[in-house]
């Protein structure tokens, strides 16, 4: 067969060559038929020992949970079981069975059908995405219902195995993570999904959303996975293996030399200290950024702590996971992000408040000043935990001088309660506030003068400012970090941070791009926060760049209109020392 390519989201970087292998989608091989009326107690009992075998599977699986593992792995399997056991899958089916006198898995196939519909007429794309938990849920009791197997592949295999699947639940990949496969891809997933959350603390090549990977792709055909492109190639020609293997070897050889700069600090050729700090989910992460050489933790997203949970986190679980943070950095500085729920990180406050369109609606800073009881306890534990640390408290989505003063308000009364109850916490706390709306960046020389510092948040102000939704596919083409008008929002904050000779961070994903690493710091970003992956290729960067030679290309890129010139002259700076 001749070589074709399937294109989906990459979201863990690397290649993998090997040989695919077809993980079942029970829920196509369901078929109805007609159970005897003196059978359809039998054919309940089938049911719910199905039911109850699944339960049996999902809590073994939590409870072989490594300790280190990320607090938000339990969680995936918790809302696992919390969908088994909701009545419209766990109760509703056995009326179906006994009213329409047929077999189980067509019964919790037609349940979950209604249940998904619903869950499709919701707009928000986070909460939309969630109906792939239900699927994945009923998936694994017709497995049970049909007497399929696992299906994981021979152990001597795993390393030139690729799976293939329509979706990989959080259960199936936390099961994965025991076995070395290569990499593995799926018809389903988006960027918010678990399956892409999942993926990444994999760290295999990955790839999801490719549509009809499983209908295109056999077993045991051999298939090339690129994580970093998004694309898989399958039965690819002896001269397309030759490449990628060169692509391969090359990746892990790069891999293995950055290494060698792990101690090394990050100083340009020509003596300016650029801080890189890694982001941060959940305090487990901090294994991540020691192993990284990070030099602190530029954004701590708070809001993990918030998701994948029906109930607010109370004080003394915040400040326990904000003090052990800041007691695993010690002296290294960590920005605690307040709550930045809302869009595509919901939580059950949101779930309150569904917004027609959750990108411009109630959310992050918005959202708490709704909400200032939760604000307060969240703001009482991060002055709480800064005792025991280098702690700073950074606000997200600030639009506005009167938003940040009730911000600063709140701040202010939460210290004071504190104090009334004689409780320790740093009272000089450094604050600063997130610059990731475009009005944010126009205002920026006004948030300078009453903030300790700014952190420009490149994912969401690039969106706002280009009206570009990142994650739908018809316009995410157009999403571009280059356009001449975000490097003229950046170029305004950084310009208003030196004036009042306040520090001034970049926590998006430009952050950790190499390839625009001596763009930013020549345009004056003292500190880059980044996933602690990307940290040393960084780094690699600042060591090869000197500030003085590339700083009057650069000042030249930021007067060029359009995206190609800026291209073409990025290149040149990049080749420069």
């Amino acid at each position: 067969m001749a070589p074709f390519s399937i294109h989906g989201i990459g979201v863990s970087n690397g290649i993998a060559i090997g040989r695919a292998h077809l993980i079942s989608n029970a829920l196509l091989e369901v078929v109805q038929y007609d159970i005897e009326i003196k059978n359809i107690p039998l054919e309940v009992k089938r049911f719910e020992d199905a039911i109850a075998a699944v339960r049996i599977e999902l809590n073994k699986i939590k409870s072989q949970l490594p300790s280190d593992s990320p607090k938000e792995l339990s969680a995936f399997i918790d809302t696992h079981l919390m969908i088994l056991n909701d009545k419209s899958l766990s109760s509703l089916p056995k009326s179906i069975i006994e009213n329409e006198k047929c077999n189980a898995e067509w019964a919790i196939k037609k349940q979950m059908d209604s249940v998904v519909n619903q869950f499709d007429q919701i707009e928000d794309q986070y909460l939309r995405e969630r109906k792939q938990d239900v699927i994945q849920v009923v998936e694994r009791v017709i497995k049970i219902l049909l007497g399929h197997s696992n299906q994981i592949a021979a152990k001597n295999k795993e390393k030139l195995t690729i799976l293939v699947a329509h979706d990989i639940s959080p259960a199936d990949a936390l099961h994965f993570k025991n076995h070395k496969y290569a990499a593995f891809v799926t018809d389903g997933g988006g960027v918010t999904s678990h399956t892409a959350i999942l993926s990444r603390s994999l760290n295999i090549p990955s790839i999801v959303a490719l549509q009809n990977a499983r209908t295109l792709i056999r077993d045991n055909d051999l298939i090339i996975v690129d994580g970093s492109q998004g694309v898989v190639i399958v039965n690819p020609t002896l001269e397309i293996q030759k490449y990628y293997k060169s692509l391969q070897d090359s990746w892990s050889d790069e891999q293995e030399k950055l290494q060698r700069i792990k101690t090394k600090k990050s100083i340009t050729k020509d003596g300016a200290l650029i801080h890189l700090f890694a982001n941060i989910e959940v305090p487990n992460d901090i294994i991540s950024v020691n192993a990284s050489g990070a030099t602190g933790v530029g954004l701590f997203r708070t809001e993990f702590l918030f998701m994948n949970r029906q109930d607010m986190p109370d004080e003394e679980e915040q400040f326990q996971a904000y003090k052990k943070v800041a007691e695993a950095m010690g002296k290294r500085p960590v920005t605690i992000r307040t709550l930045d729920s809302g869009a595509d990180k919901q939580t059950a406050l949101n779930n309150k408040k569904i917004s027609p369109n959750p990108a411009l609606g109630l959310r992050a800073i918005r959202l708490c000043l709704s909400e200032p009881k939760i604000f307060m306890t969240q703001l009482r534990a991060i002055l709480r935990a800064s005792q025991y640390g280098n702690i700073k408290i950074l606000f997200p989505m600030l639009s506005s001088i009167s938003e940040l003063r009730q911000t600063k308000l709140l701040l202010e009364r939460a210290k004071a309660s504190l104090r009334k109850d004689k409780v320790k916490f740093n009272e000089k706390i450094l604050i600063g506030g997130m610059i990731e709306i475009p009005a944010a960046a126009i205002s920026a020389d006004i948030f300078a003068q009453e903030l300790d510092f700014l952190s420009i948040g490149t994912n969401d102000l690039i969106q706002y400012a280009l009206a570009i939704d990142r994650t739908d596919d018809a316009v995410s083409h157009l999403y571009n970090p280059l356009h001449p008008a975000v490097l003229k929002l950046i170029a305004l904050t950084i310009k208003s941070a030196h004036k009042y000779k306040k520090s001034i961070a970049v926590c998006g994903e430009m952050a950790g791009e190499p390839k625009l690493t001596k763009l930013l710091i020549g345009m004056g970003v003292e500190q880059l926060s980044m996933h602690p992956s990307h940290i040393l290729s960084v780094k690699e960067q600042v060591l090869n760049s000197s500030i003085k030679n590339i700083k009057s290309s650069v000042l030249r890129l930021l007067n060029l209109n359009e995206v190609d010139k800026i291209e073409t002259l990025l290149k040149k700076i990049n080749q420069s020392l």
